[in-house]
C-alpha cells in the first residue's frame, strides 16, 4: 500500500465515506485546475455532498497533509486575489488596493478572505505548484481569480480573448514592446502577478500618430493615473523589474469582461470557518497572531447557563451535579455543530458559541431547549433549566488567552440578553429575526415571538427583546 493510499484510509476514519469517496476520485482522475484552490462549497455542490461534512472533510484532509490550505484576499469588485497566505495570521488588517479595479479595501472575515484547499505537491503535482509556468490565460484562471468567480469551464479561453487584445510573458530583468492599434474604448494594461495597472481612455478621432508609452513592473508601483488618448497605434514598452515572470495583458474593458467577472458563486469565508466546530477543533490555538484584529460585519452569537446551578450541586451532590453539567455540555456541543456553528468557550455551566447566520442560532436554541426538556424527562427532575440570549451584529476576531476568541459591543450584548432569560427562555434582539431565514424559521413553526423593551447595563438606548415561544 502506498503512503498516500494509507493517508487516505486514515482520512476514511474522520471523514464522511461519500466525501473520502468523492475527493480520492477528485485527486485521481480531476484535470490539474480543479485541484487548485478548489472552492469547498462548488465542490459539495457537484459531487451532492453536504456542505459542512464537505467543510470538515477538506480540514481533515488538510491536517494529514493530503491539501494545502490558503487564506486568500479577495477584491469584492472584480473577485481577483490580492493576496494569498499560509494562515490567516499573515493577513494584513490595513486596506488592500485592488489596481484593476483603481479601489482600496479593508479586509473583512465574512466578505473579503476566501478558504481554499489545494493538493499537496506530495499527493500529486499540478501546474499550479509552478504558477510562474503557466500560460497567462491559465495564470488568470488558476491563480489570479478567486474561487468566487464561476469561470466557463468550456470556452473559458474563447471568452477571455472577447477583451484581450495582446498579452505576453516577460521574464525577469527584460524588457519588450507591445504594438497595437487602440480602439475607441476604455483600456486596462493590467499585469497580475506584480498588481499593476495603467487605463487608458481611448476617445476623440482617429490618429495616425505614432505614440509610445513606458511601463515598469516591480513589487511596488501598483496604479498610474488615467491617461487619454485618440484611436490609432501605440507603442508599449514594457520593463520587468521583478524577480519572477510578468504577465502584462492590454484588456478592454467593456461588455465582456465585466460578464465573465459577475459570474459569482459563494466561496468559503474566512468568518465561515472560524466559526466551524471540526476548524476549532484542529486548529485550537494556531489561527489569529496575538497582535491581530479582523473585522467581522456581521456573527450571531449565542449564550447559554443553566439556572440554579448552584442549587443543583447542593441538592444532588458534587458528584452526580458534575456528570450532569457534562452530559449538558456534550449535548449543546453537537448541537453547535449540527447547525453550522463552533463553540468558543465554555465559562462555568455557560457556553458561548457563534453561527454564521441568525437562523442557524435560532435552530441551535430551539434543539437545545428540547434535548433539555428529554434530559430533564428521562431523569424525572427539573435540574436542566437552560437560558439562551442569542444577538447578531459586527465583531472583531482576536486572539485572548491563546485561543481564537471575538471582541466587541455585539458580543457584550448577546451576553447579557441571556442574563435576561428565565427558565427555558430564549430571547432573541431585533437584528436577529430582522433575518429573513429566521423569520421564515419561525413561522414555518408557526412561532410569534413576544417583544418588550429592555435596557442593558452599558447600553445607552433601549433595545427590544423577543422572547421565543
Amino acid at each position: 500500500m502506498s503512503e498516500i493510499q494509507a493517508l487516505f484510509d486514515v482520512l476514511r476514519q474522520s471523514a464522511a465515506p461519500a466525501f473520502a469517496d468523492a475527493i480520492e476520485r477528485h485527486v485521481r482522475d480531476a484535470p490539474d485546475r480543479k485541484l487548485g484552490r478548489i472552492n469547498a462549497l462548488a465542490f459539495a455542490a457537484e459531487h451532492g455532498l453536504d456542505e459542512e461534512k464537505t467543510i470538515a472533510g477538506f480540514l481533515h484532509a488538510s491536517r494529514l497533509g493530503l491539501f494545502e490550505l490558503s487564506w486568500n484576499v479577495l477584491c469584492p469588485g472584480c473577485g481577483g486575489v490580492l493576496d494569498a497566505n499560509t494562515s490567516l495570521k499573515t493577513v494584513q488588517s490595513e486596506a488592500y488596493t485592488c489596481a484593476l479595479c483603481a479601489a482600496g479595501y479593508e479586509p473583512t472575515l465574512d466578505e473579503m478572505i476566501e478558504v481554499t484547499f489545494t493538493v499537496s505537491p506530495r499527493v500529486r503535482h499540478i501546474e499550479a505548484h509552478n504558477p510562474h509556468e503557466l500560460p497567462a490565460a491559465e495564470y488568470f484562471r488558476q491563480v489570479y481569480w478567486g474561487s468566487g468567480v464561476d469561470l466557463p469551464e468550456d470556452d473559458y479561453e474563447a471568452k477571455a480573448e472577447e477583451f484581450i487584445l495582446e498579452t505576453l510573458e516577460l521574464p525577469p530583468g527584460e524588457k519588450a514592446v507591445i504594438a497595437l492599434q487602440l480602439p475607441a474604448e476604455f483600456i486596462i494594461i493590467f499585469e497580475p502577478v506584480t498588481h499593476a495597472a495603467q487605463f487608458i481612455d481611448v476617445s476623440g478621432e482617429p490618429t495616425k500618430e505614432k505614440r509610445n508609452l513606458s511601463l515598469v513592473f516591480d513589487r511596488t508601483h501598483r496604479h498610474n493615473e488615467t491617461i487619454s488618448m485618440q484611436p490609432g497605434p501605440l507603442r508599449i514598452q514594457v520593463e520587468n523589474h521583478a524577480e519572477v515572470r510578468t504577465l502584462p495583458t492590454v484588456c478592454v474593458a467593456g461588455e465582456a469582461l465585466h460578464a465573465l467577472l459577475g459570474r459569482r458563486r459563494p466561496f468559503l469565508t474566512a468568518k465561515r470557518l472560524l466559526s466551524n466546530q471540526t476548524f476549532r477543533d484542529i486548529y485550537r490555538t494556531d489561527t489569529i497572531d496575538v497582535d491581530q484584529r479582523l473585522k467581522i460585519t456581521s456573527m450571531t452569537f449565542l449564550f447559554t447557563d443553566l439556572r440554579g446551578s448552584t442549587e443543583l450541586y447542593e441538592r444532588v451532590g458534587d458528584l452526580a451535579a458534575f456528570d450532569l453539567v457534562k452530559t449538558h455540555f456534550t449535548v449543546l456541543n453537537e448541537i453547535v455543530a449540527a447547525e453550522a456553528g463552533a463553540v468558543v468557550k465554555t465559562i462555568g455551566d455557560a457556553v458561548m458559541a457563534t453561527f454564521p447566520t441568525p437562523d442557524r442560532a435560532i435552530a441551535a436554541a430551539m434543539r437545545m431547549r428540547d434535548a433539555m426538556r428529554e434530559l430533564n424527562h428521562e431523569r424525572s427532575s427539573e435540574d436542566l433549566l437552560l437560558k439562551i440570549g442569542i444577538h447578531e451584529g459586527p465583531c472583531i476576531a482576536v486572539s485572548l488567552n491563546e485561543r481564537q476568541d471575538y471582541f466587541g459591543q455585539t458580543v457584550n450584548i448577546a451576553s447579557r440578553v441571556q442574563h435576561l432569560a428565565t427558565a427555558q427562555e430564549i430571547f432573541a434582539t431585533s437584528t436577529v429575526l430582522r433575518n429573513p431565514a429566521a423569520a421564515d424559521l419561525l413561522s414555518e413553526r408557526g412561532l410569534n415571538p413576544m417583544t418588550h423593551n429592555v435596557t442593558l447595563r452599558g447600553i445607552t438606548n433601549e433595545i427590544s427583546i423577543f422572547a421565543i415561544p
